[in-house]
């Protein structure tokens, strides 16, 4: 991974205990700025726990963790991140506009409007955009959700299985969105199952097994042509 002196996210001995459970045990990572990192491990590795932990929604208790040098706790840290986990953080009841309206004043955008209407279309749910969200399909959900966690622009990008009830299309949109946000400066941790797709956007990889790094680099062209290639080459577990 990039040398940590320019990392957006340094990681550096971390744990994290269930109980007597060491979910992360001693991880130490560092993410470039403007980079793509794919956080890769079966279930149980300790991914979704590592990115509540970036995104500041979960407390470990050995080691550190910076974001642009500050804790993800922070203030400042708080209104750069754009953070998709497994719930899709969205208020059924509401429509997708009011959800994004509600999202874009919280996030302190100036024009909201603009901003709102951009999303809904990106995403592809501008005609129904006024329908209570409890009427979405999951796929449509997932879509507001990006539209939500893409919303205002973020600098740092931690995204728990993004890819999940997506048809080919809302892949295809998603991947490109991911392109564009590291155009324009983003750092991105993208956790998924879906290797090939993850690994088609990534600059880098980072993979855990029961709770350790197993290996961190580049991603290289021989994980494009095999998926399976790291589970194979570094988990004790052989290939997937």
């Amino acid at each position: 991974m990039p040398d940590p002196i320019s990392a957006a996210i340094e990681i550096s001995s971390l744990w994290k205990f269930y109980g007597d459970y060491p979910a992360l045990r001693d991880v130490s990572l560092g993410v470039g700025e403007g980079s793509c990192c794919a956080l890769l491990g079966r279930n149980g590795a300790g991914k979704t726990t590592l990115l509540r932990i970036l995104a500041g929604l979960s407390h470990f208790q050995r080691g550190t963790v910076r974001i642009a040098g500050e804790s993800p706790r922070s203030g400042v840290v708080q209104r750069q991140i754009g953070f998709l986990g497994h719930g899709i953080g969205v208020y059924e009841d509401l429509s997708a506009l009011e959800n994004l309206f509600f999202f874009a004043r919280i996030a302190g955008i100036r024009d909201r409007k603009r901003a709102v209407e951009l999303w809904l279309d990106r995403v592809g749910l501008a005609r129904v955009a006024t329908m209570p969200v409890r009427q979405y399909s999951r796929g449509m959900r997932q879509r507001l959700a990006l539209a939500r966690t893409f919303l205002h622009s973020p600098r740092i990008l931690l995204l728990d299985e993004p890819f999940t009830s997506l048809d080919d299309r809302a892949i295809l949109m998603l991947s490109e969105l991911l392109v564009q946000a590291r155009e324009r400066g983003a750092t991105i941790v993208l956790s998924t199952h879906q290797l090939r797709e993850a690994l088609a956007v990534a600059s880098h990889v980072a993979l855990l097994e029961n709770g350790r790094l197993r290996h961190a680099g580049e991603r290289t062209p021989e994980m494009l042509d095999d998926a399976s290639h790291l589970y194979r080459v570094y988990t004790d577990q052989g290939a997937a």
